[in-house]
């Protein structure tokens, strides 16, 4: 696959670092404006904060987290080469001031496989932090990661969940309340918690 061409991180100690972005059919990098709106939203949340990137594409939502200071860092990529370039990518990040690494890649990893069997084979309560929900828009996987999610006790408690769908897709997700959302361009952004009732 061509190196399509690369993106940036916006904002932490790794402001500025070029990401690059294979061209994939449906690889649909996370604008620098929803990348902003979003961490913008989460503020201080994400710092020293679990973070699960269930379709990772890019890298992008998991590495401005990484950069901004989550402890630790799942990306989670079904196709093999794309999973191939962000293992490569994450052998090259360096540690997070302060934290007692040597590399970026201790705490940050790439798992290559199946989103849905990714979720159903960890341990039950198990949780994440924070969850980015980006799948490809014509695919009907959100749905399933959700209730995933919520049934198998992967949320933390106080856990944020962001989602991007296709912006005619907007629609009410098992188990989560939204707290926050924004149009933009062809996509619906929203930030999700955890329903009281569940």
């Amino acid at each position: 696959m061509a190196l399509d061409h690369k993106i940036r991180i916006i904002g932490g100690f790794l402001k500025g670092r070029k990401l690059e972005v294979l061209d994939l059919e449906g690889l649909r990098p996370t604008t620098d404006r929803a990348r902003e709106t979003l961490f913008n939203w989460i503020g201080n949340k994400v710092i020293g904060a679990s973070v699960l990137d269930l379709f990772a594409g890019s890298g992008a939502l998991g590495l401005e987290a990484y950069s901004r200071g989550a402890a630790r860092v799942t990306l989670v990529e079904k196709d093999s080469s794309n999973a191939a370039l962000l293992k490569s990518t994450v052998k090259t990040l360096p540690a997070q001031p302060d934290s007692g690494f040597s590399s970026g890649s201790e705490a940050v990893s790439v798992h290559t496989g199946d989103a849905l069997a990714f979720l159903q084979n960890l341990p039950q309560g198990q949780g994440f932090d924070l969850i980015f929900l980006d799948p490809p828009f014509a695919s009907d996987l959100l749905e399933p990661a959700v209730k995933l999610l919520v049934e198998r006790d992967l949320i933390n408690e106080n856990g944020l969940v962001y989602v991007e769908m296709g912006k005619t897709n907007k629609k009410p997700l098992f188990g989560l309340e939204m707290i926050r959302d924004e149009v933009m361009g062809a996509s619906h952004c929203g930030l999700y918690q955890k329903s009281f009732f569940f």
